[in-house]
């Protein structure tokens, strides 16, 4: 084995130190070539990334859109300054529904103008066709049109505000059917890849499949984002009379993008610069400035084009990938350049081959190991089965790869080419700061010991109270418009998020036509000359006739007194608006089917066909959720409607399916607990094997994993303890402690058991530990901590969360590596003396 090592250390001189612009050429023509594909790199923030893969909720979402038609809406919400009935404010909208009709991606426009009116004045349910008004229209009574618009179970708090002072414009963008059906292709055929019957043909179609659909969806993103920029334009066209907000999913996507693009350009840059300053104050000296970054720049580059190449996207989770690979990165460059100015201060006249040959040789073996350990902390993520978390474990994995590669032979072969100079003096600072925690350390052994004992217990209690109920909401700052904008329909219009309740009638009633009732027998001779599919329809639909409406009002009102509901509509709203037209009429079959028969289409598609199956034999209630409450808990909630559907109206359980945007997110955020409490125990497992391979000594993989445990631990529990909930962006903290923390055990541990080996004193090798690998420690983290804290300043919430939990991770990990760790080994006597050559790992 160890001839093994010193034949490959011996090709690896020959190749990268005694040929190094050989070595540099090649890395040059590398990065260019990963460079070509960054034009590839794209950005992702639409509703499928906020999805789980394989999600049934998911499949059947998509056939209630197909059934039902879409939520997808952008949705603008106007406050006039002056009375909203008023002949100006009322031609201002008209004005601007015009405009926003003009836009070419739009399918349509509706406002408060635009929607059936039938008690203005009382329309006649035997001929609904000469009844049926609109606001705008000359004989519309305007004072009855205010009074149905602001009463009516229908438009109340969803078209307008009960109080009369917002109104709601919903824009419907144009389907893309080239893209639904791509989608849906691909679909089917990775059900096949997971079910193993893809062959080879099917293969290159999905893969074919594939490609198309990424380049249909890039044009429509791209094409939603211009359209959602023109209807910003028209708005500020119409500030002078009302203040207007936009909401809705495209909005949120759109602007979701813009901050992701703003970090990855504005934080990315912003980092790149604190590190040049950070490299100027410890150092000052431009090759210590100059080939650090040089290195981090070529990782960035070459990751950001593997990415392109491989057409992953990157979303709201791996917005942060430049920083987090410019760190990492940095974290391998400066371990080098601190063992080489120790080398060059003891060798002042040694070569520079020799020193950067004597440096590779004394921290490879540990730096390796940090590779592998972060690289399994990352690939944690690829079992979330959320697809932009694996997609970001994947990325920082192949990163960190690429990171290790280019520390050691882009950096040593750069430093080949420069003369050593003269050795430099070590910081003083430094010294003393680490020398302080090392004498604190063997003046309180215990103290030291008991004192992370009480703060891993009370961290760890903070577990208890660790929440996946965030809102989204919370996602933004309070003066962006997303948060503005949702935080305005909530409060006015009925509530944000949507929830589908969908109940099938039960699966052993069937209509039957020989067993006609009176009432029915009379609809066939009523109808007998029509030609028609809707003759007799409370015959053959379940749920609409006058023995199952009812039970539809009685589910209606429970949903509607949910504390968490808002707006809830359904075949309900409909039941009662007709109960207003004429009283009695839900309990005459035959007048029933007539009104659904002769319905006009526009009422119909509002009043009917949007809750009910055109069958009749499933029944939608579209129900809005306050996604603003403080209180809101999306599992609790939907477990109690489920529930209470079950107990107080005994349907079966199979009967009911409770689907929407907020089903779907809250499986995300249930597996992400999931994903993020039972892994992380696999991970910090699987590191401790690797412990026991690099340190060959259980007792000592044992104190080498308490760290990375402690501050793993601590992190999460105080995530708890602040109410900071799991979310998209803060499930990859646990990873990136666990990778932090192991890269300082294993450089610490690693070079402790050299120290030790001198004269087998555990203090005097502690005390020695912190006066040279402690100073790599203390500047690494020192940088990552400060580097990571100028994401407070994001626009975007999770980011700012994001940026301070791994400036506390780091700063934990740090404060346990220079503490607790070697209070632990010499309390433990982890390390034994006399240790043998294949032991110091040379």
């Amino acid at each position: 084995m160890k001839r093994h090592t010193v034949a490959i250390a011996d090709i690896y001189e020959a190749i990268v130190l005694q040929r190094p612009l050989v070595t540099l050429m090649v890395i040059a023509v590398v990065v260019l070539g990963f460079g070509w594909f960054t034009q590839d790199f794209r950005l992702d923030a639409s509703s499928d990334s906020l999805v789980l893969e394989q999600d049934y909720d998911l499949e059947y979402y998509r056939f209630l859109r197909a059934r039902y038609g879409s939520d997808d809406y952008l949705i603008l919400t106007y406050s006039p300054r002056d009375d909203l009935f008023s002949d100006e404010v009322l031609q201002d909208i008209a004005e601007l529904r015009g405009k926003l009709r003009g836009l070419k991606n739009v399918k349509s426009v509706t406002s408060i103008l635009d929607v059936p009116l039938v008690m203005s004045p009382a329309a006649n349910l035997r001929n609904l066709n000469a009844g049926i008004r609109h606001l705008e229209d000359p004989d519309t009574d305007r004072q009855l049109a205010r009074t149905e618009l602001l009463s009516s179970p229908l438009y109340r708090d969803l078209i307008v505000s009960s109080d009369g002072s917002t109104t709601a414009i919903t824009i419907a963008f144009q389907t893309d059917e080239a893209l639904r059906q791509l989608r849906d292709e691909r679909a089917a055929l990775r059900d096949m890849a997971l079910a193993g019957t893809l062959d080879e043909s099917d293969a290159e179609r999905l893969s074919t499949v594939t490609s198309a659909y990424d380049k249909a969806s890039d044009e429509a993103m791209l094409r939603q984002a211009q359209t959602i920029s023109a209807v910003r334009e028209i708005m500020r066209e119409h500030q002078d009379l009302a203040q207007l907000h936009a909401g809705g999913v495209p909005m949120i996507a759109s602007d979701s993008i813009a901050f992701i693009r703003s970090d990855l350009l504005i934080f990315g840059a912003a980092v790149f610069g604190f590190l040049i300053l950070t490299l100027t104050v410890l150092f000052r000296k431009p090759r210590w400035i100059i080939l650090p970054l040089l290195t981090c720049v070529a990782a960035s580059i070459v990751l950001t084009g593997m990415i392109g190449m491989l057409n992953w996207r990157v979303t709201v989770v791996s917005s942060n990938f430049v920083s987090l690979i410019l760190i990492l990165c940095l974290a391998l460059t400066l371990h080098f350049i601190v063992r080489y100015r120790e080398i060059h201060e003891g060798q002042p006249e040694a070569s520079q081959f020799v020193l950067v040959s004597a440096t590779v040789r004394k921290i490879f073996v540990p730096c390796l190991y940090t590779a592998m350990t972060t690289i399994v902390a990352f690939g944690s993520l690829l079992i979330s089965g959320i697809r932009p978390v694996i997609d970001f474990g994947l990325m920082m994995s192949i990163g960190v790869i690429v990171s290790l590669v280019l520390a050691f032979t882009l950096f040593p072969a750069s430093l080949m080419l420069m003369k050593p100079g003269e050795p430099t003096v070590r910081n003083d600072m430094t010294a003393r700061i680490t020398g302080f925690f090392a004498a604190v350390i063997q003046r309180h052994p215990r103290a030291t010991i008991i004192s992370w004992l009480l703060l891993t217990t009370a961290g760890l209690a903070g577990l208890g109270r660790l929440s996946i109920d965030n809102r989204f909401i919370d996602y933004y700052k309070q003066s962006t418009e997303i948060y503005q904008g949702m935080l305005l329909i909530d409060s006015k219009l009925g509530g944000t998020t949507p929830l589908d309740v969908i109940i099938d009638a039960p699966r052993d009633v069937e209509p039957d036509a020989d067993e006609s009732s009176p009432e029915e027998a009379e609809l066939e001779y009523i109808f007998a000359e029509d030609d028609d599919s809707d003759v007799g329809f409370t015959a053959t639909s379940y749920w609409y006739n006058s023995r199952q409406l009812g039970q539809v009002i009685a589910i209606h009102d429970y949903l509607d007194e949910l504390h968490d509901t808002g707006k809830v509509i359904s075949l309900a709203t409909t039941a009662r608006l007709l109960d207003t037209l004429e009283p009695g009429v839900l309990d005459d079959n035959i007048a029933l089917s007539i009104i659904y028969k002769r319905i006009p289409d526009d009422v119909r598609d509002a009043l009917i066909t949007p809750y009910l199956s055109a069958d009749g034999q499933q029944l939608r209630f579209s129900v809005r959720v306050y996604e603003s409450d403080p209180r809101l808990k999306r599992n609790a909630l939907l477990q109690q409607i489920r529930a209470d559907l079950q107990s107080r109206f005994g349907f079966d359980n199979s009967q009911i399916h409770l689907n929407g945007m907020l089903v779907l997110y809250n499986n995300l955020l249930q597996s992400l607990f999931s994903s993020q409490i039972l892994t992380l125990a696999a991970v910090i497992a699987a590191i401790f094997l690797m412990f026991i391979a690099l340190f060959r000594s259980l007792k000592l993989a044992l104190v080498g994993i308490v760290p990375t445990a402690v501050s793993a631990g601590m992190v999460l529990g105080l995530m708890g303890w602040l109410q900071i909930p799991l979310d998209l962006m803060t499930i990859t903290i646990a990873a990136i402690a666990v990778g932090i923390g192991v890269d300082d055990t294993i450089h610490y541990v690693h070079r402790f058991k050299r120290e030790f080996s001198i004269d087998s004193n555990y203090w005097q090798a502690v005390e020695r530990c912190h006066l040279s690998i402690g100073r790599a420690m203390y500047y690494t983290s020192i940088t990552v901590i400060l580097g990571f804290s100028i994401l407070v300043l994001s626009r975007f919430v999770p980011t700012i969360h994001f940026g301070v939990l791994t400036s506390l991770a780091m700063a934990v990990a740090l404060l346990a590596n220079i503490t607790l760790l070697p209070a632990l080994i010499v309390a433990f006597r982890a390390v034994k003396p006399h240790l043998s050559a294949r032991q110091l790992l040379n």
